[in-house]
């Protein structure tokens, strides 16, 4: 979901999702406008074509060995499209195929082909989001865990790159949530059940001190964390805010793009002067006091304008 300035682009709409078990977990973008949105229950990725109304299943749930699907990462640079795999049986939550554990896995952004598959070497764990850095490696949050695990160029193998009592999630919270790295070459996290915001020192790509970042508002279920090309960038809250967050020393000016989204916003991918939001209503299946609700058909991503800066 790493997102950068993009060339202006002519108006966008509202997409819709297909099937009634969608929930949206994560977007990316690539520069021709595809979008590519995973699937937190059913697994799998639907591809939206560039202007479509509505997307189609594009990786069938469970190939290449997947289960439910969170983060997506669409890696031009080196044709892959990167997505985070997690076995959520233990919440109730099957998803297709029977394979244990997280994973991150690699296809090819042209065929869809699966190319990668790193299974996370720590546990316990739920790969959560991606992003790539200057030395193109992949480096991916762990949920349920106080690491940052890296998979470098041409590797199919995991390494823990980060970890820090400070990311570390308490009792049945979920922890480290979006990651992007700043046009300053430090790499900066979230958390989602306790909204904080960290960044992490990197030089010569070794990760040093990790620093709590305070926001100029609290934030609520922060998750999805897009860099855009001014510096600032894209944060998406679980709590129904879309936000533009520019961080200056150990603070984080907090703007608010969009606000009331019913369901939640889970995801964003930016092209050109439009966000691109995810809408996961994932409280639905998570939350045991919803467990006779439904879910509001269809499953959406939303548009959302970008003022210029």
């Amino acid at each position: 979901m790493q997102a950068s300035a993009r060339p202006a682009m002519a108006a966008q709409q509202d997409v819709a999702l297909p099937g009634e078990a969608a929930y949206p977990e994560s977007i990316t973008a690539t520069a021709d406008g595809t979008l590519y949105v995973s699937n937190f229950a059913g697994g799998g990725v639907t591809r939206i074509k560039p202007g479509a109304a509505s997307g189609e299943v594009w990786i069938t749930p469970g190939d290449f060995e997947t289960r439910s699907t969170f983060g997506v990462l669409a890696d031009e640079a080196s044709g892959t499209l990167w997505v985070c795999s997690n076995d959520l049986s233990a919440l109730g939550i099957k998803g297709p195929s029977d394979v244990k554990g997280a994973a991150l896995k690699g296809f090819d952004l042209k065929t869809g082909a699966g190319k990668v598959s790193a299974p996370f070497p720590v546990s316990p764990a739920i790969c959560n989001d991606i992003a790539i850095g200057p030395d193109g490696a992949a480096y991916v949050t762990n949920t349920l865990g106080p690491q940052i695990l890296r998979l470098k160029p041409g590797s199919q193998n995991l390494d823990v790159w980060k970890s820090d009592p400070l990311l570390a999630p308490v009792g049945k919270e979920a922890g480290l949530d979006g990651i992007a790295f700043g046009i300053d070459g430090n790499l900066y996290v979230d958390t989602f059940t306790k909204a904080k915001l960290f960044r992490i020192d990197v030089k010569d790509g070794q990760a040093g001190a990790v620093t709590p970042l305070t926001p100029s508002r609290p934030l609520v279920l922060a998750d999805g964390l897009r860099p855009l090309g001014d510096g600032s960038f894209l944060l998406a809250e679980g709590g129904g805010r879309l936000d533009r967050v520019t961080f200056a020393g150990d603070t984080a000016k907090v703007e608010v793009l969009k606000d009331g989204v019913a369901g939640g916003v889970t995801g964003v991918a930016q092209l050109g002067p439009t966000a691109f939001i995810t809408v996961g209503q994932l409280a639905v299946i998570n939350d045991p006091a919803r467990k006779d609700s439904k879910p509001e058909l269809p499953f959406r991503v939303l548009t959302v304008p970008l003022a210029a800066r």
